[in-house]
């Protein structure tokens, strides 16, 4: 059981470590602006390739279906930002691609 802990520790530490080092070693410095303004897309790629490849497989027999609410979710987010309505509305949108499909039978 001791081993476990040391163990789990151990991996703490490892996973840790490059999470701290870059705020340690750039903190109160200025970064260059190109650099500041890359850095800035690095949430929406993360989370972009996070969810797309699951928009995909999500619905298999009907692929379309996913798409529109990913147009959905693009578009409204594009205009009017935010995260909440376009999540909640892709996945309404997608939903009702479905019904529409099995004939509004739920």
């Amino acid at each position: 059981m001791n081993n476990q802990i040391l163990l789990i520790l151990g991996m703490m530490l490892v996973t840790y470590i490059p999470r701290l080092l870059p705020f340690v070693i750039v903190s109160g410095k200025k970064l260059p602006s190109k650099l500041h303004q890359f850095l800035q897309y690095i949430p929406y790629t993360a989370l972009g390739a996070l969810i797309i490849p699951g928009v995909f497989s999500a619905t298999p027999e009907m692929p379309h279906a996913s798409l529109v609410g990913m147009g959905f979710a693009f578009i409204y987010a594009w205009y009017k930002g935010g995260i909440i309505i376009p999540v909640l509305g892709s996945i309404v949108v997608t939903f009702l691609m479905l019904l529409m499909k099995n004939g509004f039978v739920v």
